[in-house]
């Protein structure tokens, strides 16, 4: 397992991170042995990074991990979040807090490394109350999470790099936070390469570069684009049953016809199957700190980790890259 420095925190980090989400699920709806066993692997081949997050199962998957690092009486680093609701949008520093005390208990921690911010960034709040503005994200979101770092609560903080592109550079730039978790995978390489004029998908606009002129730590999110890039539609029985695309297609229907055109990379003998060739990418980008991976089952997180060994995509891969995302900017 390789690793790399996350940004300006001092941390070293594992470029295969384990994502305890509901996408993948084995640490919501797995059994004890399973997520016990799951998590022992992930620290037998050197992941030293755990995402999880209060959405995740209701709670759950933050109770699960904390029981499996205690039960393995594991040293890792952990990263949970905080979402907002529209209720607590008059009160976001008191509700931050909030977030993380519960978020603590159920992990059975007296700190995370890492606190990041959920909700999508927009240039205005939206009403749907997922989206703060920026003036929120960089005023009050800011000053809770400064505050609890001052308590010991938090090592690190950082946000969620959804939202308006706009918006989003904006916090970046501001350079405020350690960290931010950025959307980028096969479907959509917006946020480290430039896409073509009608590219069917959100344009990140280089945030991966502007993170890394900042110094921030990069943390690759949607890398599979929640299954899709496996190229298949069938789903595993501990997986979510459905999933909605985050900055790629309109549906999980497109992207998995979309993923299912690269296959000519394992046609042409580029990488042995799509998930590989996935992974290989995110990790390409060199201002990629580590890549979140959820699993469903030990196979995965073994498939996950033998792909990250083989390094960045070879040379012979772009140009099958380029002229498909050209193909998918002329039919959009």
């Amino acid at each position: 397992m390789d690793y790399r420095p996350l940004g300006t925190t001092g941390l070293h980090v594992s470029v295969l991170g384990f994502g305890c989400g509901n996408v993948g699920g084995l640490m919501v709806r797995g059994t004890p042995a399973l997520r016990e066993r799951a998590v022992a692997r992930a620290l037998e081949l050197g992941i030293n990074y755990f995402d999880t997050a209060p959405l995740y199962g209701a709670g759950q998957s933050e109770v699960h991990l904390g029981q499996a690092l205690r039960t393995l009486r594991a040293q890792a680093y952990v990263g949970t979040k905080c979402r907002l609701s529209l209720a607590e949008v008059g009160d976001l520093r008191g509700a931050i807090a909030r977030s993380l005390e519960a978020s603590l208990q159920r992990l059975g921690r007296e700190q995370v490394e890492l606190f990041q911010l959920h909700n999508r960034v927009g240039l205005a709040r939206s009403a749907d109350a997922d989206t703060l503005s920026v003036e929120e994200v960089l005023e009050d979101v800011l000053a809770a999470f400064q505050r609890l770092q001052q308590q010991g609560k938090v090592r690190f903080y950082g946000f969620t790099g959804l939202g308006d592109t706009a918006a989003l550079r904006r916090v970046v730039e501001a350079g405020t936070f350690h960290t931010v978790q950025v959307c980028y995978n096969l479907l959509n390489p917006s946020a480290a390469h430039a896409v073509p004029p009608g590219f069917p998908a959100q344009d990140f606009d280089g945030l991966l570069r502007h993170a890394q002129a900042r110094q921030m730590g990069a943390i690759g999110i949607r890398v599979l684009a929640a299954g899709a890039l496996s190229g298949s539609a069938s789903r595993h029985p501990l997986a979510a049953p459905h999933v909605e695309p985050l900055g790629t297609g309109p549906d999980y229907a497109t992207d998995v016809q979309r993923a299912q055109q690269l296959r000519v990379l394992v046609q042409e003998g580029v990488v042995q199957d799509l998930t590989e060739a996935a992974l290989r990418f995110a990790l390409d980008a060199p201002a990629m700190a580590t890549v979140l991976v959820g699993v469903s089952s030990l196979d995965h997180l073994e498939a996950a980790a033998a792909a990250v060994a083989k390094g960045p995509l070879p040379e012979a891969a772009w140009p099958h890259l380029q002229a498909l995302w050209q193909q998918w900017a002329s039919r959009a």
